[in-house]
């Protein structure tokens, strides 16, 4: 049976973060690359469906435990009694958002426009059938990012400690442990979508949510290389200081690469870029203008305790490791999400049935 989407979900905004913002909260705030930071309490305690408002806005994202949210993103108010939230979830997966942007300098979509998509929506028997297929992917998918996420935060407690037995009383520049480079933008005339000799990978920043948009550009001199060990920082726009790994190949405008001035300065500066006080900081230095991003003069103003070089080796090796698994299970994601999004398609055009599936 056909609905359009505002029979289907309520589109609420997200909201202004910073009065419930808290190193010490519990529940997640998303933005339109991920999670952000925590908050105190929830914007919404029920499963839903995250879509991008503004900036990255072909991203949609299933939550199904209390949540806040910025005001980059749309939440939904699902009716439960026509879809399964998570079928919601799998309908949008499959809309071009993109397709829909009415911003100017900057992607956006209106609430009156998702609400005029139309979608063929099967009985919820058959999607129980669809979901029973599709979920223990993604369950694998989330419980790597759990692991993930643990890794993570077992890095950071190691990066905290070592600031706390760090007794050394001068402060280091930022600029003096790192320098970093921004990237190259082709004529969007250049791109192609599958691999083929004498092409690279084309990094954006999109790329570190979803495998979705693969492209690739020339091999040229002109390229800014990357690759999955790099400390990458987003510079512009609504995800501003959003710290990316993972990915081989060329990487855009919107990004730059991190080069520490020593090897074993990596896994620190990973740590401290990572930090809520470097991202705060970044934002509002950067904030000034979304567009212009963040300068040299901006990151030489950031101040730290850098431990000896003895401590740094020591941390070098251990959060090397922690990352190291973490790649390893991102790679793993990636493939799972390749058969996810196969399968997909497939499944909610009814090309594969799912009628004899016992649940």
């Amino acid at each position: 049976m056909k609905y359009k989407l505002e029979e289907l979900a309520t589109i609420k905004y997200g909201k202004n973060q910073k009065k419930v913002l808290s190193e010490s909260g519990t529940i997640p705030i998303y933005g339109t690359g991920g999670l952000m930071a925590y908050a105190t309490e929830p914007l919404y305690d029920k499963p839903s469906v995250l879509i991008g408002r503004k900036g990255t806005i072909d991203k949609v994202r299933f939550v199904e435990h209390p949540f806040w949210t910025v005001d980059t993103l749309f939440y939904t108010i699902i009716n439960e009694k026509i879809i399964r939230p998570r079928f919601f979830y799998y309908l949008m997966s499959l809309v071009d958002l993109g397709k829909l942007n009415e911003g100017t300098t900057i992607p956006s979509l209106r609430t009156e426009t998702l609400n005029r998509i139309e979608f063929d929506v099967p009985s919820l028997g058959e999607q129980d059938g669809i979901i029973s297929i599709l979920y223990p992917i993604e369950r694998k998918i989330e419980l790597n990012n759990q692991i993930n996420n643990n890794l993570e935060q077992q890095a950071q407690a190691l990066y905290q400690k070592l600031c706390v037995e760090c007794t050394s009383p001068e402060l280091i520049s930022l600029a003096d442990l790192m320098d970093y480079a921004g990237g190259s933008q082709p004529p969007a005339s250049e791109f192609i979508f599958e691999d083929k000799p004498g092409y690279i990978r084309f990094v954006q920043i999109r790329d570190y949510d979803t495998d979705g948009h693969i492209t690739y550009i020339p091999e040229s001199p002109r390229n800014k290389l990357c690759e999955e060990h790099d400390i990458m920082i987003a510079r512009y726009g609504a995800s501003l200081g959003r710290i990316c790994a993972g990915i081989n190949g060329a990487y855009n405008v919107a990004l730059a690469k991190v080069f520490p001035k020593e090897p074993y300065y990596r896994e620190f500066l990973r740590c401290y870029l990572s930090s809520h006080a470097f991202y705060e900081g970044i934002n509002n230095k950067g904030g000034r203008s979304a567009q212009a991003g963040f300068n040299q003069s901006d990151i030489k103003s950031f101040e730290l305790i850098v431990p000896t070089k003895q401590q740094l080796q020591r941390f070098e090796e251990i959060a090397s490791i922690l990352f190291e698994q973490r790649l390893v299970l991102n790679r793993e994601n990636r493939k799972l999400a390749v058969l996810r999004d196969t399968l997909l398609p497939q499944l909610m055009s009814g090309e594969l049935d799912v009628s004899n599936i016992d649940l």
